[in-house]
């Protein structure tokens, strides 16, 4: 009886997931057209398109140790991390070298956490109420009560929020590691099944011995 239990489990899931797979290039369309508008807009305030050159407040940003990212040779840092971006976003669009791009974007963003947002925790948004919510945030949280309590004195706060409530960014890691582990993914599967130029690159070149990507 379990054996045949077991045997009509498989061939209901076969049944079912066999003929999924014609739909399977979905998945990472759509990972890849949503990360790449966010590096487009990183990448491209980064980059001064006239001189193919990041811009001088960028470049001041990552060289300064004191409210910047310290890092050294910044210059060199902040063309690399923004051609990264938007070379990235043009692949990405494209599934265009999917796995090749992934890895200096993936680069990208552990440098990201772990220079601009670690010390900020996991959060994005200041929330008490979430995991892993430090002392910052219940911190921010305290000072976003006072806020809204003296908009509600004060000001017109119907007004004010009718369109959204009021939130204060943490400006954590948590946004930072979800784009890597998007990037991981693609990484990965690839750029999926007929929606990249990568899928028809393999598919018609001639000695191509991987038929799908």
């Amino acid at each position: 009886m379990t054996q045949k239990l077991v045997l009509l489990y498989y061939r209901f899931y076969h049944a079912i997931f066999d003929r999924l797979r014609l739909l399977d290039g979905l998945a990472p369309l759509l990972l890849r057209w949503y990360l790449a508008p966010t590096f487009w807009m990183a990448g491209s305030r980064k980059i001064d398109f006239s001189t193919w050159l990041p811009y001088s407040n960028v470049v001041a940003w990552f060289g300064n140790p004191d409210w910047g990212l310290g890092m050294p040779m910044p210059t060199l840092m902040a063309f690399l991390a923004g051609w990264s971006e938007v070379l990235g976003a043009i692949c990405l669009t494209l599934g265009l070298a999917v796995r090749w791009i992934s890895i200096p974007l993936m680069m990208t963003m552990l440098v990201a956490a772990a220079t601009v947002h670690w010390e900020n925790g996991w959060q994005v948004i200041a929330d008490k109420d979430a995991p892993f919510a430090n002392e910052r945030v219940i911190e921010a949280t305290v000072r976003l009560e006072k806020a809204e309590a003296l908009l509600q004195q004060y000001g017109d706060y119907s007004w004010l929020t009718e369109n959204g409530s009021f939130a204060i960014i943490n400006n954590g890691i948590e946004l930072a590691v979800t784009y890597f582990i998007m990037l991981l993914t693609l990484f990965f599967i690839g750029g999926g099944r007929y929606v990249s130029v990568d899928y028809w690159l393999a598919y018609f070149w001639p000695n191509s011995r991987q038929r799908q990507v």
